[in-house]
């Protein structure tokens, strides 16, 4: 073959045998073991990074015998945006903005790991209720994700219906969350201190509307998909992964409550509140996709569970620290003057007064000083635990940004659950997974 072709595939001879590679690429770590003379019945193929099942741009590169997967590897880096490098370069505050497009499909969680470990350094008390409000933000974005989830899983094992159903309810929690924060995704709605804004005036009967519609939307998916014979027969048995395989991997979330293993932040390590909160941790005890596919949706009644309780608990109040130095003065006279988060309340402030005017511009440049020290501040993500590692050295900007992302951290169990499979369970071991490229990048 022609050695012009920068994709041609050329032979070396080695100790093990003759090995095929493609001029250019990075393959040979990945297929020194594979194409040898002991194994020449075995394929190599790429499922991915351009693929419709494999959650965005994930590729594998799958060792086959047969239809049978005998080794599985991922391969990650196709979405690289540097946030958290990109957070030493901009204040706390801003912050917020680059570490809500990590997990994009939660968004509300990775801004509250983070605000939560800021309000550590700071030593600070959040108001009652902004905390309440996180949780109830939190619940709802827990749906949506769940949601996508489901519909996304659905859409790469065929079954359609479940993709469109989906899809349309969450479509229900994004309208929700853009009229309770402003925006559909990527809020920067939790700052650290409390919140951007307050709640719209009549967010209660919008909130218990929406959980009308989920209990009565929620049991279509039992009729659909739980007793449906043929979803059963593709994921009962399938991406199986005991507990102790869980553990040594890493795995946390629905992946690790699959197994059998209760363990959620929410439980173990109460914040923001849900210590009042009475909900169950649902498990599974046999560890395939079928167990995690019905947790999620287990999840989901819990998370309306909490979503109710929120409205009754959520009482008038400030929604941000009545700290002049991290809070704008905009925020701290919210609900003074009965003008609420509109926008003739802030240009009110910031019209009569010069040195609110001039104390607002300061905090948005230059930022609040955060004492020295570090922290890791952890939540229950959709995904699992989802941690955040920050370093201060006093400044207005943080050091060391560094994210324990569950997508990244469960994404190693891809090989157990899916060597010695079926190509087709491939499909269906990293959907039950559930990774976001966005949060395993970074």
């Amino acid at each position: 073959m022609s050695t012009t072709d920068p994709y041609a595939a050329e032979p070396r001879e080695t100790t093990e045998g003759t090995v095929y590679t493609v001029t250019g690429g990075d393959w040979d770590a990945l297929m020194d073991s594979v194409a040898t003379d002991e194994h020449d019945d075995r394929i190599v193929i790429n499922m991915g990074p351009q693929h419709p099942s494999t959650h965005g741009v994930l590729r594998l590169v799958l060792e086959l015998e047969g239809e049978t997967v005998t080794q599985a590897r991922s391969v990650i880096g196709y979405l690289h945006t540097g946030i958290e490098k990109n957070c030493e370069y901009r204040t706390w505050t801003q912050g917020v903005t680059f570490v809500t497009r990590m997990d994009y499909l939660a968004p509300l969680f990775n801004e509250a790991a983070y605000c939560l470990g800021v309000e550590k350094l700071l030593e600070v008390e959040v108001p009652r209720r902004a905390q309440l409000i996180r949780v109830l933000l939190m619940e709802i974005n827990r749906i949506g994700s769940h949601l996508v989830c489901l519909a996304t899983g659905g859409m790469e094992l065929g079954a359609l219906t479940g993709m469109t159903a989906g899809f349309r309810e969450r479509e229900e929690v994004l309208h929700l969350l853009e009229y309770l924060t402003g925006l559909r995704m990527n809020h920067a709605y939790i700052r650290p201190g409390g919140l951007s804004q307050d709640l719209p005036e009549d967010w209660k009967s919008k909130v218990l509307d929406f959980v009308k519609v989920m209990h009565s939307r929620l049991p279509d998916y039992d009729k659909l998909l739980t007793g449906q014979p043929i979803w059963k027969q593709r994921l009962q048995g399938v991406g199986y992964l005991p507990v102790d395989g869980c553990l040594a991997l890493g795995a946390t979330g629905p992946i690790l409550r699959s197994a059998g293993l209760p363990w959620d932040q929410r439980k173990v390590e109460p914040y923001s509140g849900y210590e009042e909160f009475e909900f169950e941790v649902p498990t599974e005890t046999a560890g395939d996709c079928y167990a995690r596919y019905l947790l999620r949706v287990a999840e989901m009644r819990e998370s309306l569970r909490i979503i109710e309780q929120a409205c009754e608990k959520i009482e008038p109040g400030p929604v941000m620290v009545p700290d002049r130095k991290i809070a704008w003065p905009a925020q701290l006279s919210i609900g003074s003057d009965g003008m609420g988060n509109s926008l003739e309340h802030v240009r009110k402030i910031m019209g009569q007064s010069m040195e609110s005017l001039i104390h607002h511009f300061k905090l948005v440049t230059e930022g609040f000083h955060v004492p020295p020290g570090q922290v890791y501040s952890a939540v229950e993500s959709p995904r699992g635990e989802l941690g955040y590692h920050l370093v201060s050295d006093g400044g207005t900007r943080p050091v060391r940004v560094h994210v324990r992302d569950p997508s990244f951290v469960n994404l190693q169990c891809m090989p157990a659950m899916s060597e010695g499979g079926m190509v087709a369970d491939v499909i269906a071991a990293v959907a039950s997974i559930d990774p976001v490229m966005g949060g395993v990048d970074r």
